[in-house]
């Protein structure tokens, strides 16, 4: 007789109300059914956790990577604001160095030794970087390049610094003649006219233009550009209302076409004080100051002395 297997019902009362009969080769069959089914389920979890890590791996790899080719990105945009930023300073250091030459060459003082020129350390002044190179292209060139500019801009610092240490100390002596200098703009305008030789809008003919007229609106305030004394201040026939400065070291200012002169001849007056008003008087094609600078008398181009 075949071993068999009793299952209870049992309610709530704790009383049997229904049996069942099992025989012992189906309660192995089931039990064997289950233990099949709980592995399936185990391999399967063990098979979907194993996908999701994978999924979450690969998800944290694009994420790395996006923000490893956004670093990359942000330091070339770096690389190339830092050679911006070196060419400004050549630009700048180029100014600096034109500045002081302007000003050597007004109080009549020479550089001495390798100071005359900026980038005579490392030879002549190296080409500026290319900002403009795309962000998907290699920038080690780029890098090396900064780096060598940097050694030239750094020597040259160094060579522009003791030039002006120089410069400084000869200007001590020169103090009047630089104040007498006529180193300002005398009014601001555009430039109608330079000067040097043109074809005179009178005449048709060609003369020399023996000085520079700034043009502007009738009444712009004309200034000293430098210390000195009022030695005219009339009206001189073609060129209308002037004033005339003597500035001493055999250096004058003329103003002519002036609508109104402020100063009387016998006045003194400092750079920077307003001597006048631009006008349009005498032979005037339109309100705007013609100025001369003489030296000794002979006109020189006015340019040479502006600082601005």
């Amino acid at each position: 007789m075949r071993k068999q297997y009793t299952l209870l019902i049992i309610d709530d009362q704790g009383s049997p109300v229904q049996e069942k009969r099992f025989s012992k080769r189906l309660v192995w069959m089931l039990t064997a059914l289950v233990i099949t089914c709980l592995a399936v389920m185990g391999v399967g979890t063990y098979k979907y956790f194993q996908l999701y890590q994978a999924v979450a791996d690969k998800a944290g790899l694009q994420t790395a990577l996006k923000q490893s080719k956004g670093d990359i990105e942000e330091q070339r945009k770096q690389i190339q604001s830092f050679a911006q930023a070196i060419n400004e300073l050549k630009s700048n250091l180029l100014a600096l160095n034109g500045f002081e030459n302007k000003i050597r060459i007004m109080a009549n003082l020479e550089h001495k030794g390798d100071q005359s020129d900026l980038f005579s350390v490392g030879g002549s002044m190296p080409e500026d970087l290319d900002t403009d190179i795309p962000l998907n292209e290699s920038h080690d060139r780029l890098v090396r390049q900064m780096h060598d500019q940097i050694r030239q801009v750094s020597h040259a610092t160094a060579a522009q610094h003791k030039s002006i240490e120089s410069l400084l100390d000869s200007l001590k002596d020169k103090r009047n003649l630089l104040a007498s200098t006529p180193s300002l703009r005398p009014a601001v305008g555009w430039i109608s006219s330079n000067f040097g030789y043109r074809v005179s809008p009178f005449t048709g003919r060609r003369e020399l233009h023996k000085g520079m007229d700034i043009a502007n609106r009738e009444g712009t305030p004309i200034i000293a550009p430098a210390d000195g004394l009022v030695t005219f201040a009339d009206n001189k026939w073609l060129i209308g209302n002037m004033i005339t400065i003597e500035h001493g070291f055999g250096m004058l200012t003329n103003y002519g076409h002036l609508h109104k002169i402020l100063k009387k001849k016998g006045e003194r007056v400092k750079r920077g004080e307003v001597i006048a008003l631009m006008g349009n008087t005498g032979r005037s094609t339109g309100p705007h100051v013609h100025y001369e600078v003489r030296l000794n008398g002979v006109p020189v181009n006015p340019e040479n002395f502006i600082l601005d």
